[in-house]
């Protein structure tokens, strides 16, 4: 936490550390001098440097000093979050209210209400109405009578608005978490589980009387939904409805930028797989945009977000262009900025920027490095992540080491390793399986033929192709660009340049 804080938010801290003086107040101060001296947590080194702190207060105090940071940070960015402005000004009201102040707290919840259902925030206009109603009903302003009729209609029509949110959201995130489990439909019976939890669950919206969240729920619900079954025409459609939300609700762009940003990237995820060259560069200037716009909200979650889908795409976009040598120039700047962002990013996260700078090295011939960050995929700690990621590390680590000239020795190492990895993975798919069955065979291939071996492996990969549930090994690894280099001896970078060609 402390190591996070910019010298703005420090200063902050500072001040309001010590605006009571108290000697409490001085070896908070003190501990969290010592804390922000080191690197890692050294208690050892923070009672010797702190002679005033004793051994069993360091706990309390550590506890107590979290505390007190996160009241700072709360005061310090209050001006950016509007549902902190408000949770704040009801506890005002309930201050005035315990004073016996009804009419003036009355007005307060009033104004609550009001800016949460503009801004959509109707759980907190539903707490304000729940307190409107607790003052109301003790007749206590003797307004009974004429309040009793519209804060139940209030309260009866944001219920009724909070509870159709909850069914799409939860219908949302319900598909997420099983796309993050299963991933692209496998085949025919993922499909149609799939399809059926969509088709059962989904509840249907009414665009004229929709609030912001309920349609940006429905349209997150079918952006999962349709990349699950990689429909990608209808994901990006899907997705573009999520983006077009923030032109209809202008206001929610700066209130709710997260949702905003993890818009836009889903949007480029669909035209990414669609290979639509002319409008993903559109939208990623869009996007590119929005991150430089000086009056845009800031802050860590949004500046992690915005540095891991601009790079995502803008690597994905050296992909669609074959610029492969080109795109060598952002890995430096990646390596640096992933470095310090790794407290905010997941495993999953840092393995895909492995992958895909090991895959802008192998497109630029320089096989070895690929070797290089393919291992740290390979080699994680946790092996369980991303299964379908570890696997296709592995494959092209295998071709990569083909590819660089390795001894025999050191590719019937890679084989086995492969075919073991294969043989425990729960869903092998015929694309991972022909591959895998050619490089084991191509050392015996006389060097005449090989050309030949190329060829047929193409054709029967292309046939793999055709079947929907078999296309998302290609989304992964462009193979069949691979091997038309192979084919007419040309770097592989050549033949993408050629499709991206074709595609603009």
């Amino acid at each position: 936490m402390i190591k996070s804080l910019t010298p703005s938010e420090k200063r902050h801290f500072r001040l309001f550390t010590n605006k009571s003086g108290s000697s409490e107040d001085l070896k908070f101060l003190q501990l969290f001098d010592a804390l922000e001296q080191q690197e890692s947590l050294n208690e050892e080194k923070v009672l010797k440097q702190v002679p005033s702190i004793k051994k069993a207060q360091l706990a309390n105090l550590k506890n107590n000093l979290y505390k007190h940071l996160l009241s700072s940070l709360r005061t310090y960015h209050a001006a950016q979050n509007l549902d902190i402005q408000l949770h704040e000004q009801l506890d005002y009201a309930r201050v005035l209210y315990n004073k016996g102040f009804y009419q003036q707290s009355l007005k307060m919840l009033d104004k609550v209400k009001v800016t949460a259902l503009e801004y959509e925030l109707p759980h907190i206009a539903l707490t304000a109405i729940d307190f409107e109603k607790l003052i109301e009903s003790q007749y206590i302003t003797r307004s009974l009578s004429g309040r009793a009729d519209s804060l139940t209609q209030e309260a009866t029509a944001v219920s009724t608005h909070i509870a159709q949110m909850h069914r799409l959201s939860n219908v949302a995130l319900r598909l997420y978490g099983l796309y993050l489990k299963v991933g692209l439909a496998r085949n025919q019976e993922d499909y149609d589980s799939i399809t059926t939890f969509f088709q059962e669950n989904l509840p249907e919206i009414d665009n004229q009387r929709a609030g912001f969240y309920e349609k940006l729920y429905f349209h997150q619900a079918h952006v999962w939904y349709y990349l699950m079954i990689q429909d990608f025409r209808n994901c990006y459609r899907a997705a573009q409805k999520w983006v077009d939300l923030f032109d209809e609700y202008p206001h929610m762009k700066e209130r709710r930028p997260v949702l905003y940003i993890k818009g836009m990237h889903n949007l480029l995820n669909a035209l990414y797989n669609l290979l639509y060259h002319s409008k993903f560069t559109a939208v990623l200037q869009q996007l590119e945009e929005f991150a430089a716009d000086p009056k845009r909200k800031s802050n860590a979650n949004i500046d992690t977000l915005l540095f891991l889908y601009l790079t995502t795409n803008k690597i994905n976009a050296y992909f669609l262009e074959g610029n492969f040598t080109e795109g060598l120039q952002v890995i430096p700047g990646v390596l640096q900025n992933l470095e310090g962002f790794q407290a905010q990013l997941d495993p999953h996260r840092m393995l895909v920027f492995y992958y895909k700078i090991a895959s802008l090295y192998f497109g630029s011939g320089n096989f070895k490095k690929a070797i290089e960050y393919l291992n740290k995929v390979i080699h994680h700690r946790n092996t369980s992540l991303r299964e379908d990621l570890q696997c296709f590390a592995r494959i092209l680590n295998l071709i990569a080491h083909y590819e660089a000239g390795y001894d025999d020795d050191t590719l019937d190492y890679q084989i086995r390793t492969v075919y073991h990895f294969l043989g425990k993975m729960d869903n092998q798919q015929q694309m991972q399986v022909e591959i895998f069955k050619f490089l084991r065979n191509v050392g015996g291939i006389a060097p005449h033929q090989v050309r030949d071996a190329f060829a047929e492996l193409k054709e029967r990969l292309i046939a793999i192709s055709e079947n929907p549930f078999e296309r998302r090994p290609f989304l992964y690894l462009d193979i069949i660009s691979w091997l038309e280099s192979k084919i007419e001896n040309v770097p592989v970078q050549e033949i993408m340049r050629r499709k991206a060609g074709r595609l603009k």
